[in-house]
């Protein structure tokens, strides 16, 4: 980064700083599996097998506890070979999102549009001739909260949004519906690891904030180069190894009795200065 303009920031920086409590977040959630009702499932073995062939995106492949014979010891073992996680859960949660459907024990999660890569969304900051502006999540598991975050992202102009493969929510049609349509407009990529991805982008010249208390205010921090922006999940914020990977710590003051915000609220205050900030 010695020869990269914006070398105003430290380069001996590169790791981040140190990792605090969290600063948004209002609720503690598990890793769990969204029992709503959704229009991205796929319920029961032959329907499943179909879309294993279509070759369409694939989010997680549920199976009930127990179901590990027939028709089913396939579809797991095609799931596998494509590296499309496979989560064991109990028949009353498949029971409850499919709403009471006949699933057989096994259940698809598809997403609702097709994944980029990380390339594809920095080569859309390239056409447009502007700076890198990367909104990254890292585990955010409300269908909810992600549609806001997406929401928040495209409307102030970024680039793209980078999602973990497991324990987050994918880009089903809850979180679409939450996003009033933005996830139309946004390029979304899906990756294995935050972490290692953290560490691609600072190889391409790309400054990484995590959003976490024990920062600077966001107001303060100088956001006007290729950056990336690291939202935590609902409960446990950012995870230690990405704010350890990451340049710099941004934070949001709180001066009222509660010491957090909402995720999808930490997001519109952060991205909308960066947005500010890159088109002054």
């Amino acid at each position: 980064m010695a020869n990269n303009k914006y070398n105003k920031y430290d380069s001996n920086k590169r790791g981040g700083g140190p990792a605090k409590n969290n600063f948004h977040g209002s609720r503690r959630q598990d890793d769990r599996i969204n029992e709503e009702i959704d229009e991205g499932l796929v319920i029961g073995r032959n329907a499943v097998r179909e879309l294993l062939r279509s070759g369409r995106t694939v989010d997680k492949l549920l199976v009930q506890k127990g179901e590990r014979e027939g028709s089913i010891v396939v579809l797991v073992a095609e799931a596998v070979e494509r590296h499309i996680p496979v989560v064991e859960t109990d028949r009353v949660k498949l029971d409850k999102m499919t709403n009471y459907s006949v699933h057989q024990g096994v259940v698809a999660m598809a997403a609702q549009k097709e994944y980029c890569s990380v390339d594809d969304i920095l080569a859309i900051a390239e056409e447009r001739g502007e700076k890198p502006f990367i909104v990254i999540a890292d585990g955010i598991t409300d269908p909810h909260n992600l549609g806001a975050v997406i929401r928040c992202a495209e409307g102030v102009g970024a680039h793209g949004l980078i999602i973990p493969k497991r324990r987050a929510v994918g880009l089903t049609s809850a979180v679409s519906k939450a996003s009033c349509g933005a996830i139309e407009h946004l390029a979304v990529a899906k990756v294995t690891n935050i972490a290692a991805t953290v560490e691609e982008l600072k190889q391409k010249g790309i400054w990484v904030f995590s959003a976490e208390a024990g920062g600077n205010a966001y107001y303060d921090t100088d956001f006007n180069c290729p950056c990336a922006i690291v939202l935590g999940s609902e409960g446990d914020g950012v995870s230690k190894i990405v704010k350890d990977k990451s340049d710099y710590i941004t934070s949001i003051p709180m001066y009222g009795k509660v010491n957090s915000f909402n995720v999808s609220t930490a997001a519109a205050v952060i991205l909308a200065e960066v947005s500010r900030q890159h088109r002054n």
